[in-house]
């Protein structure tokens, strides 16, 4: 019996096929960018992210998801036509060599989504939640993919001067049902939630959210976590990122323990184990 149970009737729809969540999904990360704060400038070569992506796949993925901009705090912003140039030709070369992998594409504009979506990619994840690109809802309608609903304030270069809030919790999940009600007048079906650790939050606001993001199931959307090595753990311990693999999955259980679908990891075979071991 599994520790937990994931509600069954929730899917979404990638292209006529039925992804489930009778057992947690695991989300792959391949950045593409060179300023990433974890492996920035490991993959921003075909050759070198086709390798990331097989090992992301052949590690027990459930999906790819591709960044071509950072979003980390401070980031350097880029254009969208190097967005575009990134990325459209690794999901190109992707799709030709694994055509049944899902990808993701994480971006906040609506012109990289939708080009994105024409290269092969499967989902939009958009940091944003729609508030960067006044666009994005329209063509989410538009394509028929599933949309990955994040929280934020501001951009990323701006974003940590925005965390005064009352209660984290209930205020990310009236931004998550604005959003949500915008999207269901237009037609979207496929939404999957995630809070935005890292995203316009304090540390302690960080926490405050993890250990009560079971609250927005209340909505009856597949929740995402993505909390792979960021500083709300590696500040706690006085570390670095890539010091921080017992840390992530000591909080991925805790994602698991609150019902989270859908794990961003940049660690794919520890976090296959981790949902392995939740259903012995």
């Amino acid at each position: 019996m599994p520790i937990f149970q994931t509600s069954p009737s929730q899917s979404i729809n990638l292209s006529g096929h039925l992804m489930t969540f009778e057992r947690p999904r695991i989300m792959g990360i391949l950045n593409l960018t060179p300023d990433s704060f974890f492996d920035g400038g490991k993959y921003t070569q075909l050759d070198s992210a086709i390798k990331r992506a097989k090992q992301i796949l052949d590690e027990g993925a459930d999906i790819i998801d591709i960044g071509a901009y950072s979003t980390r705090p401070g980031a350097k912003p880029i254009g969208a036509a190097e967005e575009i140039e990134r990325a459209v030709p690794i999901i190109e070369q992707i799709v030709r060599e694994y055509p049944q992998a899902i990808i993701s594409i994480d971006t906040f504009r609506a012109d990289v989504a939708e080009a994105c979506v024409v290269a092969g990619a499967n989902i939009i994840n958009d940091v944003s939640g729609g508030t960067l690109d006044s666009r994005m809802f329209e063509t989410v309608a538009k394509l028929k993919v599933p949309y990955i609903l994040m929280h934020m304030r501001g951009t990323p270069q701006t974003m940590q001067e925005l965390t005064q809030y009352d209660d984290v919790v209930n205020e990310v999940a009236y931004f998550l049902g604005e959003r949500i009600a915008q999207l269901r007048e237009l037609g979207v079906k496929d939404i999957i939630l995630d809070p935005g650790y890292g995203f316009a939050k304090t540390i302690d606001q960080n926490y405050d959210l993890l250990l009560r993001v079971n609250e927005l199931h209340y909505f009856g959307l597949p929740i995402l976590g993505g909390i792979s090595r960021k500083s709300m753990i590696y500040k706690k311990l006085h570390s670095t990122a890539d010091q921080v693999l017992t840390g992530t999955t000591a909080l991925n259980t805790l994602l698991l323990e609150r019902g989270v679908q859908i794990l961003r990891v940049h660690d794919v075979k520890e976090a296959k184990q981790l949902v392995d071991l939740f259903f012995i």
